[in-house]
């Protein structure tokens, strides 16, 4: 393996720092009421600005961005994570099921809260729980070592995916109005609905999973080339993978927790850094991080200005975006299996 100079980590991450900032200073500008960037600049920066401006900013978008960032940052870490681990380029929360399975425990929380007294701070933990169940199966199924290979794990995201998609729409039929909004919201993605109890909990989440995912990069690069190659070379492999997933599901967890499921940024940030910075995760994790970040944020500013007067899900941006490239990669998965 490439070794990994300090020089070049500190200018892919300075990068990718400057233009995630960049992103966001665009996204805080940006709305049914325009705001220059340098004033915007000014208000975060220089705590400046406008009584107006510092509400609209600081009030409305910077918190709303702030959990774009957090949940980007999470999906798209969880995505690398799945590939490295189950060896599969096209693993991704949103189409394993994992976010289904967290989703399906979230819902039913909201859903049942009321009848057996369930406080609404239980829903990440709740989420967080179906989670760890999805990935468990998951991991089941693919025999431990991605060894169903690309349509085995596919089957099974589609299975999970149809059974928490039936068990939700179960739980929306016997909720209450208010209930069965929240879990529409859910089903399509949003970000609108911010949360800043949670926000803090969700934050704590990602970032036990970000530090996890880092401190265990190294394993990640001999655990992608096979258990016996990474045994040879000291991993502690039960160990690790334990961790990882363990990790993972809290990120997915907290992530659909409050913004529901959106899918497909863990499919595409990875492979387009891939192609770009290579496949070695002491780089990769945080540099994904960062950049799922900024691209979650940049397709909810998207979402939220497409269209005059109306807001689009988040979670249907994603999915435009994501759609296409899935089918390349599931195609280019097929020819390399007909090849072989």
């Amino acid at each position: 393996m490439i070794r990994l100079s300090r020089a070049r980590l500190a200018l892919v991450l300075g990068v990718l720092l400057a233009a995630l900032f960049a992103v966001v200073l665009v996204a805080l500008a940006t709305g049914p009421a325009r705001i220059a960037v340098g004033d915007v600049f000014d208000v975060v920066v220089r705590g400046a600005g406008s009584e107006a401006t510092r509400d609209i900013v600081l009030g409305v978008r910077l918190p709303r961005i702030g959990l774009g960032l957090l949940v980007g940052a999470a999906l798209a870490t969880a995505g690398a994570v799945f590939q490295a681990l189950l060896r599969n380029p096209l693993a991704d929360p949103y189409v394993l099921g994992v976010s289904g399975g967290a989703a399906l425990a979230g819902i039913a929380v909201l859903a049942l809260g009321g009848i057996v007294a369930l406080p609404t701070q239980s829903v990440p933990v709740a989420a967080f729980v179906g989670g760890i169940v999805a990935t468990g199966l998951l991991y089941w199924v693919s025999g431990g070592r991605g060894g169903s290979g690309a349509t085995g794990l596919l089957l099974t995201g589609v299975v999970f995916n149809a059974v928490a998609s039936a068990g939700i729409v179960f739980l929306a039929s016997i909720a209450g109005f208010f209930e069965g909004s929240r879990i529409f919201l859910w089903l399509i993605g949003q970000l609108s609905a911010v949360e800043i109890d949670a926000v803090g909990l969700v934050a704590a989440s990602v970032a036990v999973g970000l530090v996890v995912a880092c401190v265990l990069s190294r394993s990640l690069n001999l655990l992608a080339l096979g258990d016996e190659s990474a045994a040879q070379l000291g991993v502690p492999v039960e160990a690790h993978r334990r961790a990882l997933l363990l990790a993972t599901s809290l990120m997915v967890g907290a992530a659909v927790s409050v913004s529901g499921l959106i899918g497909f940024v863990g499919l595409i940030v990875p492979h387009a850094l891939r192609l770009v910075i290579g496949s070695d995760h002491r780089l990769l994790v945080p540099a994904t991080a960062i950049t799922g970040a900024g691209f979650l944020v940049l397709s909810d500013t998207l979402a939220r200005t497409l269209v005059d007067g109306r807001e689009l899900p988040v979670g249907a941006v994603t999915a435009l975006l994501g759609g296409p490239l899935f089918i390349v990669l599931l195609r280019r998965s097929q020819a390399r299996s007909r090849l072989s």
